[in-house]
């Protein structure tokens, strides 16, 4: 039988984006791109088995904040903010599976954006995002820093956190996100990253449990 979708070549496997059967040009050429794939899929699985990381060095670089400093001691000074931000994205994920890691980069960056504004000028602006979903994961991850400073203020009797470390935590997670998302329209390989860090039912992982796995870009 041919392929279901450019109904020439054979077919060889399942495709679960179309419910059907499909040859492995048309898997390869249009996973993630416009097939919307299901973590699930074993070939996408193996394609991300053997699929070679992304190098900061290859993706754009204005795209990375490259005017921020990303200190290696803050990783572990503000772990369990990190730990907190990346928890945020996860969440919102589960909650609309509809998002992608684009929507997630995008969100991540439109905050970064804001907070190198704030460090820079002292100006203090609404966050400008595409969409409806990707400002709910905006919302989340400023809901979590609000939340880490409160946690400081009881614990400490003051907060610490400043609004430049804001910007070095978010920067961490755009250059973490680009380096996990395989670079495809609708990749969801950074997403899958963070759900496998922080499991559907087991709630906010300890830091130090977590905060290891939290690679540096």
């Amino acid at each position: 039988m041919a392929c279901a979708i450019c109904e020439i070549r054979k077919e060889k496997r399942f495709c679960p984006a179309v419910h059907g059967r499909i040859c492995p040009v048309c898997c390869g050429r249009e996973r993630e791109v416009t097939l919307d794939c299901p973590s699930t899929c074993e070939y996408l699985q193996q394609a991300r088995r053997n699929e070679r990381p992304r190098e900061m060095s290859e993706l754009e670089q204005e795209a990375l904040f490259p005017k921020v400093e990303v200190r290696q001691n803050f990783i572990y000074d503000r772990e369990p903010l990190l730990v907190g931000l990346s928890h945020g994205v996860a969440k919102m994920a589960r909650a609309d599976r509809s998002l992608n890691d684009r929507d997630a980069i995008a969100a991540i960056t439109a905050l970064a954006k804001k907070y190198q504004t704030l460090t820079g000028s002292g100006l203090y602006y609404e966050t400008a995002v595409a969409s409806v979903p990707q400002q709910h994961i905006v919302a989340e991850l400023e809901k979590m820093i609000a939340q880490y400073r409160e946690l400081e203020q009881k614990h400490l009797g003051y907060a610490t956190l400043k609004d430049s470390e804001a910007l070095e935590a978010l920067v961490f997670m755009v250059r973490m996100a680009h380096g996990r998302t395989s670079g495809r329209p609708k990749s969801r390989a950074f997403l899958d990253f963070l759900f496998a860090q922080f499991p559907e039912k087991s709630g906010v992982v300890a830091p130090a449990e977590a905060g290891s796995r939290l690679i540096v870009p």
